[in-house]
C-alpha cells in the first residue's frame, strides 16, 4: 500500500474532493484505521436512498453511536441536505465529519452548505512520483498516467480498457448523472477535443466551433473541468492583472492517462525525442507541481508566458517570500545551451529571479545564469517539497 502526501488534520473536519478513481476511500479508511468510524457510503445507491429521502436519520445515528468519534459521509454531493445536519452536529455536539466528494460544484449549484469553514478543504489526485517512489515508471506515467487503479494492472491491454472504461465511466455518472450539463452529446465532442488541446492555449472561439455550441458555453465547460477537478488552467503571466485577464489560459487534463484515452491516442506510442513526447513530459511535470503545491500547502501561484513572437517560458511560480522561479521543461536527457537560451533571455526583465531548465537530464549543472536539474530534484529546490 503507498503512501499518500495528503495528511488531513484530525483536529478538525474536513472535505476531501478528487476525481472519481483517485482513491478518496482508500485513503479514508487507512486514515482512520486506528479510530472508531461511522461510514456512510452514498455510493451505495440503497445508502444514498434512504439519506436523500430523510436526512434526519443521521441525527439518530449520531445520537445512538457517541462512541465514534468519527463520522464518514463518502460522496457527500449524492445527498447534499446531509450537510445543514452536519453543520448542526459539528456546531452543537463537537462531532467531527470527513466529507468526500468529486467537487464542490454541484454543492454549490444546489445552494448546499458548505459549513464556511467549519470543515477543512483538501484535495485528492492521481499518485505523484513521491508517492510512488521506487516504482515510479516515467514511461509508465507519460503512457497510462498515475490513477491508483491503473498502476496495479499489469498488462497494457488492461491499462488501456481501464482507461476507456474510466472516461466513459466518468463522462457518464460524474458529469451528466450529476447534471452538471444540459445537454450530453455536445460536451462529449468537447471533451475530446480538451483532450486533443490539453497542454496549449485555449481557443474558446473555435473550439466552440468544432463543438457546435456558443462561446460561453464551451468556457462553462471549461469551467466544469476545473471545479470538478479534471483540468488545470495555468494563467497567463503579467505583472498587471487587468493584462493577464486579457490572454486566454493554456488548460491541462488532470491524469495523461485518462488525456489519451479521451483523444483516443492510447495505441499511439510515445518516443523519447518526438514532439508529442515532450509535450507529454511538459503536461507531467507541471501537474507534479500543481499536485505538491495543493498537497504542501504553498500557496505557490502558477503562469505560462509567451510572447508576441512566441518565445515563451513553460512555467512561472510566484513564492511567497521567495523570488520568482522562471522555467523550461525539457524532455531531454542532455541539456545544453539550446534548452536555456530562452530563460537568458527573459532573465533580465525580472528582478532577482531564479532560472531553472527541468528535465531527464540526471547530472545537474549550470549553464550561464540557469541551473539546469532532474526534474524530480528540481520541483523540490524550488520549494514543492516539506
Amino acid at each position: 500500500m503507498l503512501s499518500r502526501i495528503l495528511n488531513p488534520l484530525k483536529s478538525n473536519s474536513f472535505f476531501i474532493f478528487g476525481p472519481r478513481g483517485t482513491g478518496k476511500t482508500t485513503f479514508l479508511k487507512n486514515f482512520f484505521e486506528r479510530e472508531k468510524v461511522l461510514w456512510i457510503d452514498l455510493l451505495d445507491p440503497k445508502v444514498e436512498e434512504v439519506y436523500s429521502r430523510d436526512a434526519s436519520l443521521l441525527s439518530y445515528q449520531s445520537e445512538a453511536l457517541k462512541d465514534f468519534s468519527w463520522i464518514v459521509i463518502d460522496e457527500i454531493q449524492k445527498a447534499p441536505r446531509l450537510l445543514d445536519l452536519v453543520h448542526h452536529h459539528i456546531e452543537s455536539s463537537g462531532k467531527k465529519f470527513a466529507l468526500t466528494g468529486s467537487s464542490p460544484r454541484k454543492l454549490k449549484k444546489e445552494g448546499a452548505n458548505l459549513l464556511a469553514g467549519r470543515a477543512f478543504l483538501n484535495h485528492l489526485f492521481p499518485l505523484t512520483h513521491l508517492e510512488m517512489g521506487e516504482q515510479f515508471d516515467l514511461t509508465a506515467a507519460l503512457h497510462y498516467g498515475s490513477l491508483p487503479r491503473v498502476t496495479q494492472l499489469s498488462l497494457p491491454e488492461e491499462k488501456n480498457e481501464f482507461l476507456r472504461a474510466y472516461a466513459h465511466t466518468y463522462l457518464k455518472e460524474e458529469i451528466w448523472a450529476e447534471h452538471l450539463i444540459r445537454q450530453l452529446e455536445p460536451f462529449r465532442r468537447f471533451l475530446e477535443i480538451a483532450a486533443q488541446t490539453s497542454g496549449q492555449i485555449v481557443n474558446y472561439s473555435n473550439v466552440a466551433r468544432d463543438v457546435g455550441v456558443e462561446t460561453p458555453t464551451v468556457q462553462s465547460y471549461f469551467s466544469i473541468l476545473e471545479d470538478t477537478l479534471v483540468g488545470v488552467l495555468l494563467e497567463p503571466f503579467h505583472q498587471s492583472v487587468r493584462k493577464r485577464q486579457r490572454h486566454n489560459p493554456k488548460f491541462y487534463l488532470f491524469d495523461l492517462g485518462v488525456k489519451r484515452a479521451m483523444d483516443r491516442t492510447l495505441e499511439s506510442s510515445l518516443t523519447p525525442g518526438s514532439y508529442a513526447y515532450g509535450l507529454a513530459f511538459e503536461h507531467l511535470v507541471i501537474l507534479e507541481a500543481h499536485r505538491m503545491n495543493s498537497y504542501y500547502r504553498k500557496d505557490f501561484r502558477f503562469f505560462y508566458l509567451r510572447t508576441k513572437d512566441d518565445a515563451e517560458i513553460d512555467l512561472i511560480v510566484e513564492r511567497p517570500g521567495m523570488p520568482i522561479a522562471l522555467i523550461e521543461i525539457k524532455s531531454t536527457d542532455r541539456v545544453d545551451e539550446r534548452g536555456t537560451r530562452v530563460l537568458e533571455r527573459f532573465l533580465p526583465d525580472f528582478k532577482k529571479a531564479e532560472a531553472l531548465c527541468l528535465s531527464r537530464d540526471p547530472v545537474p549543472k549550470k549553464i550561464g545564469s540557469v541551473r539546469a536539474l532532474p526534474w524530480q530534484q528540481g520541483l523540490g529546490e524550488i520549494g514543492l517539497s516539506k
